[in-house]
Order: structure tokens, then C-alpha cells, then sequence
């Protein structure tokens, strides 16, 4: 069952651009291999193109040297290789079942199958830990929950070589460690795992060989444990990273409370939430997946029906019933899900950035000019990687497309601004400048929340934090009690 894989002189040219440049090394069978590299480096273009979805513009591909080149995804599950996006590749409409099945449908004569699908489906659930009814419509999951179906889908197909981009961007710890288990036992029964991550401890604690990729090519291949952590992280970003965290600065004691929310509740989510941040200061929210953050948020904003919750910014009363009266009032709020509710990748970059403020670019006809020094700007200010500032989204990688959507919601210049995981799918180079850039936001004075499932981004960023669990909030922790066992304890009911 093992197969081994080998890249010889892989070329990848998007137009004019070229993002792979003569990529070569080899991947001996059943072992798990990290992959890293910072955002456009080139590493999901090159295991697309290995899993059928891209196609290189010159170069071989060798299965058990054998050569290859699928002209499909479909054709390369054939041969056993799948690849699990980081760009969620589900069917909104369909149940759960028959997204794991779609494409390759079990029949009994001229039938579909649905019992067999349904009993396999709920097999394959199980083995990546996700308790729900295979009937269930994928719309009506979470984001992690998501994540979850899409293994499960993988799993269905028999992988050979099984490649997973950023698989744990929205999973709990204990999520992650589930699947790890997964992945060992994958392992042990010939797999040979393929596993892109920008999280250098996951690195560290399942792979066993990494490969490093640096502005689209090869750069090092060596066993996991002959490096630290550190070491990984300059390969990645060719130079010496430190500071992850920029020094905390508290705000002013006589700094103004910028939003204050009171007895919040979101129907089926959260209940009687009540908080307040002040100018200049950095909130965090912590919590296991189904605690309900992001959904308090949404309902915050307009985008959830919300039963009840005052509001008031800088003392004052205010009403935000819909996003774009939240823009106005100088409140914008960064979703979890980039490409659902963050971005449309099928549109322009510049088009991305403006969108929240058009009526500035327009007077009445679109200022196209200004749009495009507009994106200029925020490309240098951001960091992100383009070779065409007139392509659309889709063609930025996933950490680029989380840097276009930061720039785009603080492009109205807001007073309170909501992060719900901003460093998802971002490299550790990218992460640090995002870091950065938060604490600069703070210290201009506005106010920052951030929502994320990372704990040591939320302890080294966040002057406190904000604890739920089951909808309820638990507790509001100070600098001098952020360490990951009190986050934990009080995310999990321990404390």
C-alpha cells in the first residue's frame, strides 16, 4: 500500500507569474512529512498539482517511479492520492453524508445506496471524532465541524498519500490530538501523510521529516527532530526570527471605555454576555469549539438574531442591527470564515479592500485610480504576496487572502475592531507582523478584540481575556493570570 512521491523540476506559471521554480525532492513511502514555508512560498500550489487540481507547467511527478499526471482531482483519488484543502471544498446544501460520498456514490442496481452511505458515513465520523447525524445539512455545522467532515470525506476515498493543508486551523487541542492519533494509526497501516501547517509545534509533535519551501522552491529536507522550533521557523522566513510578541503596553488607567455590551444573548448560543474594552487596549476571547464566541460576536453585529443586549460606545447608547451600521459607528469585525463572510475571492483585490467604503471612492463614478494606490499601499503595510495587483482573490494563497481581508476591515479606519482568528492559515513570519500590527492598532487607541483558539497567541497579544463555555461567560482574566493551565481550566469547567 505505501507509495513514495518525487517532484523533478516542477514549474508552476500563473500568466505572467511563476510561483514554483524547479521544485525537486522525494518523499519515501509511509512516513509523515511536514511542509513548510510562509505564505506563497508555494507548497499548496505544489501538492495541488501532485493532487490533480493544478497542473505544472513543466516537470515530472513520480509515483513509486512510476510518472504521472492527472489531468483531475478525481483521477488522482483514483491512484489513491487526496488532498484535504484548506479552503473548505464542501457542498453547503447537502447533508453530511452525501458530501463524503459525492463523486463516488455507492448504488444497489440503479439506485443510490443511501442506507449504506449513511452507516458508512457515521463510521467514518466517528473515527475523527464528530458526533452528529450523517443526515445533518453541511450549512447547519460550524466552521470546526466542517473541518471534520472534510477528514472524514478523505478518509472515505482510501488514501494512499494523504495531503493535509492547515487541517487544524479550526480544531481544539483535543481535536488535534484525535487526529493525531488518526494520523499514526494512518501511518502505521502504510499511509505516506503529506502535512502543510504553519503551527510549529504540531510540526514538531507528529512529523518525522519536514520539507522547507522558500519564495516557490525546495530549500531543506531534514528529519524533524535534528531541529528546533526556532531553526524551522528561519528556514521558513530565511532570516532570524525573535520578538515573536511585541512588548505589552497597558492602556492609560483614564482610558475611556470604548464599547460596552450588556446581557447579550444570542438564541441557541450564548446568554447574558456582558463586557467592556477600553481605548488602547487588546481584549481576547478564549473558549472550546461550541462556547459560542463567534456566534456572540455575529449576533453582536447584526449577522445572528440576538434576543437581548444593550450596547454603547464611548458612553453612548448605539444600534447595530446590520453590519454596515457597525462600519459607520467605527466598529468592523473580521469573520473566521475568510472566504464565506470575509472575502470575494472571485472579485479583485483592490475591489476586496474598498468594498466597506465605497462612497469614498465614489463621486459618483468609482475613483479606480485611488482604488488602486489604495491597494498599493495596503499590499507594502500588509505584506502581501502578489506578482499582479489586478488579480482577483482566489489567486492569493490562504495566508495572503487572511492578510487581504485584515487590510480590508481595517481600511474604514475603526474605532473598535473584532478579529475572529486573524492568524489562521498565517505563517510564523506573517503572524509576528500581525502581531504587530494589532499592538500598534492599540496603541493609536482604538479598542481590539480577538477572538482565537490559540492560547499562546492570546497570552503573549491580549492584555486580558475573556473565558467561555457553553455560551455563558466564565471568567475575565488579567495579565498577571494568563498561562495556558487557567485558560484551559476555565474553558473546560476544571478550574
Amino acid at each position: 500500500m505505501s507509495v513514495s512521491v518525487r517532484f523533478d523540476d516542477i514549474y508552476k506559471d500563473f500568466g505572467p507569474v511563476r510561483v514554483l521554480h524547479g521544485v525537486s525532492f522525494e518523499l519515501p513511502p509511509g512516513r509523515i512529512y511536514g511542509v513548510l514555508g510562509e505564505n506563497g512560498a508555494g507548497k499548496s500550489t505544489l501538492m495541488k498539482i501532485l493532487s490533480g487540481y493544478e497542473h505544472a507547467s513543466a516537470g515530472e511527478i513520480r509515483l513509486d517511479d512510476r510518472l504521472v499526471s492527472f489531468k483531475s482531482s478525481r483521477q488522482a483519488e483514483g491512484e489513491g492520492v487526496v488532498l484535504i484543502h484548506q479552503e473548505f471544498n464542501l457542498a453547503e446544501h447537502l447533508s453530511v453524508a452525501q458530501n463524503i460520498f459525492l463523486g463516488h456514490e455507492q448504488r444497489k442496481g440503479w439506485l443510490l445506496d443511501d442506507r449504506a452511505m449513511r452507516q458508512q458515513a457515521a463510521r467514518y465520523l466517528k473515527q475523527v471524532g464528530l458526533v452528529i447525524n450523517p443526515d445533518t445539512p453541511v450549512r447547519n455545522l460550524i466552521v470546526a465541524e466542517k473541518q471534520l467532515v472534510e477528514i472524514a470525506r478523505a478518509l472515505s476515498r482510501h488514501a494512499r498519500v494523504l495531503i493535509m493543508d492547515e487541517p487544524t486551523a479550526t480544531l481544539t487541542p483535543t481535536e488535534t490530538r484525535r487526529l493525531f492519533e488518526l494520523m499514526r494509526q494512518l501511518k502505521a497501516d502504510g499511509v505516506t501523510l503529506v502535512y502543510i501547517s504553519h503551527k510549529l509545534d504540531e510540526i514538531e509533535a507528529i512529523t518525522d521529516e519536514i520539507v522547507v519551501m522558500r519564495d516557490g522552491r525546495f530549500i531543506t529536507r531534514a528529519p524533524t527532530d535534528s531541529l528546533t522550533r526556532q531553526q524551522m521557523a528561519n528556514l521558513m522566513v530565511g532570516r532570524e526570527l525573535s520578538d515573536m510578541f511585541p512588548e505589552k503596553t497597558p492602556p492609560a488607567s483614564a482610558a475611556p471605555v470604548a464599547l460596552a455590551v450588556s446581557g447579550l444573548s444570542v438564541p441557541g448560543w450564548s446568554a447574558d454576555i456582558s463586557f467592556t474594552v477600553r481605548a488602547g487596549e487588546i481584549l481576547g476571547f478564549a473558549g472550546l469549539v461550541g462556547a459560542g464566541r463567534t456566534e456572540t460576536f455575529e449576533g453582536l453585529l447584526g449577522l445572528r438574531k440576538r434576543s437581548a443586549g444593550t450596547v454603547s460606545m464611548s458612553g453612548q447608547p448605539v444600534t447595530l442591527n446590520t453590519p454596515q451600521q457597525a462600519v459607520k459607528l467605527g466598529v468592523t469585525y473580521l469573520s473566521e470564515d475568510r472566504k464565506g463572510k470575509g472575502l470575494h475571492v472571485s472579485m479583485g483585490l483592490a475591489q476586496n479592500l474598498t468594498m466597506l467604503m465605497l462612497e469614498h471612492y465614489a463621486h459618483p463614478l468609482l475613483d479606480l485610480q485611488a482604488e488602486r494606490a489604495a491597494m498599493a499601499h495596503a499590499k507594502d503595510e500588509f505584506g502581501i504576496r502578489t506578482g499582479n495587483l489586478a488579480a482577483r482573490a482566489r489567486s492569493l494563497s490562504g495566508g495572503n487572502q487572511q492578510k487581504l481581508a485584515l487590510a480590508k476591515f481595517l481600511h474604514p479606519d475603526p474605532r473598535v475592531i473584532i478579529l475572529d482568528e486573524p492568524t489562521r492559515g498565517v505563517d510564523v513570519g506573517a503572524k509576528r507582523d500581525i502581531y504587530f500590527q494589532i499592538h500598534a492598532l492599540a496603541q493609536q487607541g482604538r479598542a481590539v478584540i480577538v477572538i482565537s483558539s490559540e492560547l499562546i497567541e492570546l497570552i503573549g497579544l491580549c492584555h486580558r481575556v475573556a473565558v467561555m463555555r457553553a455560551g455563558q461567560l466564565q471568567t475575565t482574566l488579567g495579565m498577571d493570570q494568563l498561562t495556558e493551565e487557567e485558560l484551559i481550566a476555565h474553558a473546560t469547567g476544571t478550574h
